[in-house]
């Protein structure tokens, strides 16, 4: 293998052109790209052309430019020099053969450059490309004092905060008020916004958000479709360190594919604008930071309500791979008496090699200061540990609404004894307003009412128990692995086709156990799948040993001697799939 000059005559750039990367956006020092190694294909690859690296924020690859082409090309970065500038430069083959190595004459694998990065390539370094001069980030006392001014002259909207109190959120006036949510202020604002602050006291340069506009004058990046509700990101010091954005209308861009979703969330950040400021991507702590046991969680605002939830210490990260900057808060945590570190990035991990990915490195940071770590799994239904919890509280409500079922209904579905009549009827006795009878209240028929009133609850059974019937099931998990992401997992049919599969691969699955429901004759299978999921979505009958129900699960009915199965594929479809149980493991290991 041969060297190579100190002075690249080529820069990142021009690599990036060679192995035609799209760029998504500019940056005032970087652009965004597709990234060729995961396959991700929202720009998330940034490519810094004054300091001639890359790192892709979904899969977590990294490098200089000749580690780029050399990964790509399954070559070395000795090699990678001289192809690269082989392919662009048209005064390479006397250098190459200078230093020992005879240069190719076949054309490179990845296709000729354009014109233009050939001739950037022959006279111009990336270092020399037009960039937008950028604040040294100013001190966290001083970024502190003025965001926290920042939020002290903005408000909520109705709108935003009807959305954090909304089932889906689940957040209380006081919780939003102490967590600090704000709304982002209209464009005409921000200059005025920034010239106050100023008068306070306050720096802005090297603030993350502001920056010099075209008059020179001090101003703010917040813009119309970027409006949203503002996230704090607050340090294990408890200062500001920034705001994240949740967008009101989610950022695409016009030739993104319908498909495809728009960015949710972004950071209130200046890079790109003159004497801007980029945010870091700052780790958010909440809750006690001296706590025992503090979870690691991806997302602001799911960290926040989490804590509210449980009163339990989280740090947030802003992406599932973005793990580097829990390195110096996990030393200050360790220092401070945190014994172990749960990992509580989405469900969405066990299908998601990106995702396993970034929780893996988050075992070894916390290692790396003597502290445990665990994954936490909880209730597949639900992407995220904020989901699980607010549904937590949803079930306590539908457990009232099964109460609120009449008698016979109750009986029909093996939810209780005959005994039970005795009860509602004591409640309806005591209902304060009574317009309904009481055989239409117990859900019975005159003949079945007149035959309990004459014979008794014996009676009465004998004529309910010819309208029930057992139904024996048998449920089937997937057997997950905490090291290879399995791509259907608790996703839909359409996801387990698309990884190659046309019937569930029972050699994947255990069976989670089995169990009886009692049901009305007349019920459908259907009807029966959907009862199931609705009872054992939060935890399974006694006996089980899996995980709730979710999706990917596969249920079997008993319909002597013909047995059928069902993929589960959400709370109301359940469509009929072959599955060879023999293949299946016969046990489930306890809490998998």
């Amino acid at each position: 293998m041969g060297s190579y000059p100190d002075e690249f005559p080529f820069g990142i750039m021009e690599v990036v052109e060679l192995l035609h990367l799209r760029v998504r956006r500019q940056q005032a020092n970087s652009v965004y790209v597709d990234c060729p190694f995961c396959g991700d294909r929202r720009g998330r690859m940034n490519v810094n052309f004054v300091k001639n690296v890359w790192r892709c924020n979904h899969c977590d690859e990294h490098g200089g430019m000749l580690a780029l082409y050399a990964k790509l090309n399954h070559t070395t970065t000795s090699d990678a020099y001289w192809e690269i500038a082989e392919a662009l430069c048209d005064n390479t083959h006397e250098e190459h053969a200078r230093s020992g190595n005879e240069a190719q004459q076949q054309p490179v694998s990845t296709g000729s450059p354009s014109s233009g990065a050939r001739a950037a390539a022959a006279g111009h370094s990336s270092s020399e490309r037009k960039t937008v001069p950028q604040s040294d980030k100013a001190s966290p006392a001083e970024i502190h004092q003025t965001l926290s001014l920042l939020l002290a002259q903005l408000t909520l909207r109705p709108a935003h905060r009807e959305h954090l109190r909304s089932p889906k959120r689940g957040l209380s006036d006081e919780q939003i008020e102490a967590l600090g949510f704000k709304s982002t202020p209209p464009p005409f604002l921000c200059r005025s916004i920034t010239d106050r602050l100023i008068r306070q006291g306050c720096r802005v340069q090297g603030v993350p958000g502001f920056y010099r506009d075209d008059s020179g004058h001090w101003t703010m990046a917040f813009y119309k479709k970027t409006s949203g509700i503002l996230i704090p990101a607050v340090g294990f010091d408890g200062r500001l360190q920034g705001f994240q954005i949740m967008l009101d209308v989610p950022l695409k861009h016009k030739d993104d594919p319908p498909e495809k979703p728009g960015a949710k969330y972004i950071w209130f950040s200046s890079s790109s604008k003159t004497d801007g400021t980029g945010s870091g991507s700052p780790v958010h702590l909440i809750g006690d930071p001296s706590a025992r046991v503090v979870y690691v969680i991806e997302g602001l605002l799911k960290a926040d309500i989490s804590h509210c939830l449980t009163g339990r210490t989280f740090a947030a990260i802003a992406g599932a791979n973005n793990t580097s900057p829990l390195d110096p808060l996990f030393a200050l945590l360790a220092q401070n008496g945190t014994e172990e570190i749960i990992e509580a990035h989405d469900m969405d991990k066990y299908n998601n090699q990106m995702t396993m990915a970034g929780a893996s490195k988050i075992y070894l940071t916390a290692r790396k200061y003597g502290m445990n770590c665990r994954r936490l799994t909880w209730n597949p239904n639900y992407k995220g540990f904020d989901d699980w919890q607010l549904a937590l509280r949803r079930e306590n409500q539908r457990r009232k609404e099964i109460d609120r079922l009449s008698f016979k209904a109750q009986y029909l579905r093996g939810l209780c004894e005959l005994a039970h009549i005795e009860d509602c009827i004591e409640l309806w006795q005591h209902l304060a307003e009574n317009k309904t009878c009481l055989t239409e209240y117990l859900g019975l028929t005159r003949e079945e009412h007149e035959t309990f009133l004459r014979q008794g609850r014996d009676a009465l059974g004998t004529l309910l128990e010819p309208q029930r019937r057992k139904q024996r099931f048998v449920l089937y998990q997937l057997e997950l692995d905490e090291q290879k992401a399995i791509p259907f997992a608790f996703k839909e049919l359409a996801a387990l086709q698309k990884a190659g599969y046309e019937q569930p691969p029972a050699a994947m699955y255990r069976m989670a156990g089995s169990g009886e429901v009692y049901c009305p004759v007349e019920q459908s299978d259907a009807e029966i799948l959907k009862r199931l999921f609705a009872d054992c979505r939060e935890e399974l009958p006694e006996g089980c040993h899996g995980r709730p129900m979710a999706l990917s699960d596969v249920v079997e009915l008993d319909h002597s001697p013909r047995r059928i199965y069902y993929y589960v594929n959400g709370e109301h479809e359940f469509p009929q799939v072959k599955f060879s149980p023999m293949l299946a493991k016969k046990d489930i290991k306890e809490g998998t």
